[in-house]
C-alpha cells in the first residue's frame, strides 16, 4: 500500500502540469481561431469569459488521458531514472504489481470521464452552440470616419465631414433616412454628437442648427423644408449590442447524453422498419404476376410487340426509381443511426483510452529512463496523432456507413492496448533500454559545433 501510495504520488504533479500545460495550447488555439469574431464587437468581458468556460468542457475531455500518457511516462521515467525500478524489482514486485495504482486512478478517472460525457458536456457544448451563434449576429461597433459615409445603421447613411476625438462632437453632419420608402428624407446640421442608450438597444443622434428636406417619391411636386435649432434622432441599434438567447431548441448529437440517444436510435429503428417493409411490398407488387390484374393480362395479349416492349420499359424504369428512392431513404436512416451510435461510443472510447496510456506509458518509462516533460512529450506526442488519427478516421468511415460504429470508435484504444500489454509483458522479461542515439546520426556534422583543435 505504501509503494502504491508514492507512485501515486509521483503521477500527480506531472499530471497536474500535463492538464494545464495541454489545456493552455487547446485555449490558445480556440482564441486564434475565435479571435476575428469576438474583436470589434463591444463585448463585455463576462461574455468571453462564458465563452472559454463553456468550450473548456470539451477541452477537458480530450486533455485528460493525454495527461494521463504524460505523466505515466514522466513518473515511471523519474523513477527508472534514478534506479527505482531495478530496487523495487530485486523486492520481487513486478511491473505489473507497480501499475496497480495508476490503472486503478485511470478507471476512476474513466468512470468520472463518462459521468461528465453524459451530464455535463451535452449542455456545455449546446450552450456553446447559442452562444457562438449570438456573438456571430452582433455586428461591429459603430464607426465613423470624416468624409466618408456610414451605413452600419440599417435604412440609415451617415456623413461626418470632422470629429473631434477628445470631446466626440461631429460637425457638418448629413444624415440620409431610408426607414420610409414612400419619402426621402435628408438631414443636415452644423454640429451634433451620437451615443448608445444605456440598454444599448438605441443609437441617439442630437443636432444643433441644421435642416430637414423631405419629399415623397409618388408625389414629385412635394417638398418640404424644416429649419430646427435642437433635434433628435433615435435609431435603431439592435444589431450592435449582445442578446443571449435563451437554452432550448433543437440538439444535435454532440448536444446529448447516451441515453437520450438511445430513444433516438429506438426512434429511427422504427422507421427504417417500416421504410424496409414499404420496398419489399413495393417490390413485390410490380415483379410478380399476381400484381396484374386479368383485364391487363388480356389486353396485352391483343395488344402490338411494341406497345408490350414500350409498356414494359416504362414499368420497369417506374420499378427502378420506386427502389431506388425507397433505398435512398433506407440509407439516410441508417446513416443517421450510425451518427448517433459513433457518438454513444464516444463517450465511452475517449475516457477508456485513461487506462490505455497508463498501459502504453509505464513500460515506455520504464524503457527510456527519462524522467523529463520534454522526452514524455515527444513521446506522447506519436502516440497522440496515432489515436486521434483512428479515432477521427473511424467516425468519418463510421458516418459513411463503411465501417460500424463500434470498430470505428474502439479500434483505436484495441490497437494501443494490444501494443501497451505488449510492451508491459516485454519489460517484464527483460531490461530494455530505448536509446535515441540513432537520431544523431541523421543530423549533419555541419549542424552540430565542431571540436577546436588547439595546437601546444
Amino acid at each position: 500500500m505504501i509503494l502504491i501510495r508514492y507512485i501515486l504520488k509521483s503521477h500527480f504533479a506531472p499530471f497536474v502540469f500535463s492538464v494545464f500545460t495541454l489545456i493552455c495550447i487547446f485555449l490558445l488555439q480556440f482564441l486564434m481561431k475565435f479571435a476575428d469574431r469576438l474583436v470589434g464587437k463591444g463585448l463585455d468581458t463576462f461574455i468571453v469569459l462564458q465563452l472559454i468556460t463553456y468550450n473548456l468542457a470539451w477541452m477537458l475531455v480530450l486533455v485528460v488521458p493525454m495527461a494521463c500518457l504524460v505523466s505515466t511516462l514522466m513518473a515511471f521515467g523519474a523513477m527508472s531514472q534514478n534506479n527505482e525500478i531495478t530496487i523495487i524489482k530485486s523486492s520481487g514486485v513486478s511491473l505489473w504489481k507497480m501499475m496497480i495504482g495508476p490503472l486503478i486512478a485511470s478507471a476512476v478517472l474513466c468512470y468520472l470521464l463518462i459521468l461528465f460525457n453524459n451530464d455535463v458536456l451535452p449542455d456545455a457544448n449546446h450552450k456553446a452552440k447559442l452562444l457562438t451563434f449570438d456573438i456571430s449576429r452582433t455586428k461591429p461597433t459603430l464607426s465613423l470616419e470624416p468624409g466618408l459615409f456610414s451605413q452600419d445603421v440599417n435604412n440609415y447613411a451617415i456623413l461626418v465631414r470632422k470629429i473631434d476625438k477628445n470631446s466626440s462632437e461631429l460637425e457638418g453632419v448629413t444624415i440620409y433616412d431610408y426607414t420610409d420608402p414612400a419619402k426621402i428624407n435628408v438631414v443636415t446640421a452644423e454640429k451634433g454628437k451620437i451615443y448608445f442608450s444605456k440598454d444599448q438597444t438605441k443609437l441617439i443622434m442630437e443636432l444643433e442648427r441644421g435642416e430637414i428636406h423631405e419629399s415623397e417619391t409618388m408625389r414629385k411636386n412635394m417638398y418640404r423644408k424644416l429649419v430646427f435649432v435642437n433635434h433628435r434622432i433615435t435609431m435603431n441599434a439592435d444589431q450592435f449590442s449582445f442578446q443571449q438567447s435563451t437554452p432550448g431548441g433543437p440538439r444535435g448529437d454532440r448536444e446529448l447524453s447516451s441515453h437520450d440517444m438511445k430513444y433516438i436510435i429506438d426512434s429511427l429503428q422504427a422507421i427504417q422498419n417500416n421504410q424496409l417493409t414499404s420496398l419489399a411490398s413495393e417490390t413485390n407488387k410490380f415483379f410478380f404476376k399476381d400484381s396484374f390484374s386479368k383485364e391487363s393480362q388480356a389486353y396485352y395479349k391483343t395488344a402490338g410487340k411494341e406497345f408490350v416492349y414500350a409498356k414494359a420499359i416504362e414499368r420497369m424504369n417506374t420499378v427502378r426509381n420506386i427502389i431506388l428512392s425507397n433505398v435512398k431513404r433506407v440509407e439516410f436512416t441508417k446513416s443517421e443511426i450510425n451518427k448517433y451510435r459513433v457518438e454513444i461510443y464516444k463517450k465511452y472510447s475517449i475516457p477508456a483510452a485513461c487506462i490505455i496510456f497508463v498501459l502504453i506509458g509505464a513500460p515506455l518509462g520504464v524503457m527510456t529512463r527519462k524522467g523529463g516533460f520534454g522526452m514524455a512529450a515527444s513521446i506522447s506526442l506519436f502516440f497522440f496523432l496515432i489515436y486521434w488519427a483512428f479515432l477521427i478516421g473511424g467516425e468519418k468511415l463510421a458516418d459513411r456507413n463503411m465501417v460500424s460504429p463500434f470498430v470505428g470508435m474502439w479500434s483505436a484504444n484495441f490497437l494501443l492496448g494490444a501494443a501497451g500489454i505488449l510492451l508491459t509483458m516485454k519489460s517484464v522479461k527483460e531490461t530494455i533500454t530505448l536509446e535515441f542515439n540513432w537520431f544523431k546520426k541523421l543530423i549533419p556534422k555541419t549542424w552540430t559545433p565542431q571540436e577546436e583543435v588547439v595546437d601546444e
